[in-house]
């Protein structure tokens, strides 16, 4: 196991009011290190709807969500933070100075004064196509839910089901890497962006893909490890496909997850916090947009802002006792980093 990371908070989820919350510790010299299941950062934003209009960000009559997010990271730049990535946490243990280790599914160990909770609505678990012996073939045995490390396909036979953003922004880059490329999807048009789904088809039409519309995948088949899949359409016609690495991209479901067993104040799988500080039942624990409560929530990013800002300060107070916090307005001081 590698040394610990040290690191002033550790920032649970990589949304867009996690991303702020860097900012709002940045300006307070505070570091932080950023832990997101999913592979990137952006959150909902970034793996659901990257083109989507948000309208209620101020000053922006509307912005596309991923440009949201592009910005905010750009915001923080300055500030360096550092993000362990594809990794979800698992736990939380205060230590007896009142600092936390934050422990991940991968290992990782985290040193930090404080934790703040930004997990939107909680940790991100993939949908999963109904297959008999999916679970046979999970945990490197073929099946990966998202892509880490496109690398991991070159050379292979990889088949992606879906439908949506992420399904055809993956098939455009991948079409270059792996050995072989089919896309399955169910219906015979896309969810996804129309410029996307357009290009997709033109690599089917170059033959740089295999393209299997108002398809679903119905088995899979492989001696301990996956090597071929069944395939039925429409017509209830059964075609067999070789398969080194099949990628199912429906969507996420959110889960509350490990934060559930972290001794919390829990109100229907929400964390319940106070308005002055946004802090949790557990002193040094902070949570802030969409996976907290209060009397008068609004579950708005913009609300999501306001609380990462509240939250700053009082973890500056909270790892600095009695230390006078010294409110800088960025239009006079602008923005400086470590």
């Amino acid at each position: 196991m590698s040394a610990p990371i040290t690191t002033d908070i550790v920032i649970v989820g990589a949304g867009p009011v996690g991303l702020f919350a860097v900012f709002e510790a940045g300006l307070l010299k505070m570091r932080c290190h950023v832990v997101d299941a999913l592979p990137q950062i952006g959150g909902q934003l970034s793996e659901i709807y990257p083109r989507k209009p948000i309208y209620d960000i101020p000053g922006f009559p509307d912005v596309l969500a991923q440009d949201l997010i592009d910005n905010l990271e750009k915001q923080i730049e300055p500030f360096h933070p550092t993000y362990s990535l594809g990794e979800r946490v698992e736990t939380v243990e205060k230590l007896e100075d009142g600092s936390f280790v934050v422990g991940t599914n991968e290992g990782t160990q985290i040193h930090a004064k404080a934790v703040c909770i930004a997990g939107g609505l909680g940790s991100f678990e993939p949908r999963k196509p109904p297959l008999e012996n999916l679970a046979d073939y999970e945990g490197g045995k073929g099946i990966q839910y998202m892509v880490k490390d496109p690398e991991k396909f070159r050379g292979r036979k990889v088949v992606i089901a879906g439908g949506g953003d992420s399904a055809l922004d993956w098939c455009m880059y991948l079409a270059d890497v792996a050995e072989e490329l089919t896309l399955v999807h169910r219906n015979n048009g896309f969810r996804g962006a129309p410029d996307s789904a357009a290009k997709v088809e033109q690599l089917a039409q170059e033959g740089k893909i295999n393209l299997l519309l108002s398809t679903n995948v119905t088995a899979l088949n492989g001696d301990g490890q996956l090597a071929s899949m069944e395939v039925t359409n429409k017509a209830k016609e059964v075609k067999t496909i070789e398969v080194d690495d099949f990628i199912p991209l429906f969507g996420l479901s959110p889960k509350l997850g490990p934060i559930g067993e972290w001794n919390l104040g829990i109100e229907k799988n929400q964390v319940e916090v106070d308005t002055e500080k946004f802090q949790t039942s557990t002193e040094g624990i902070f949570a802030i947009g969409d996976i907290n409560t209060y009397p008068g929530k609004l579950k708005l990013i913009l609300s999501g802002f306001h609380e990462s800002a509240l939250m700053a300060h009082a973890a500056f107070k909270y790892m600095n006792p009695g230390a006078k916090v010294n409110l800088k307005y960025t239009t006079v001081n602008g923005v400086s980093g470590f």
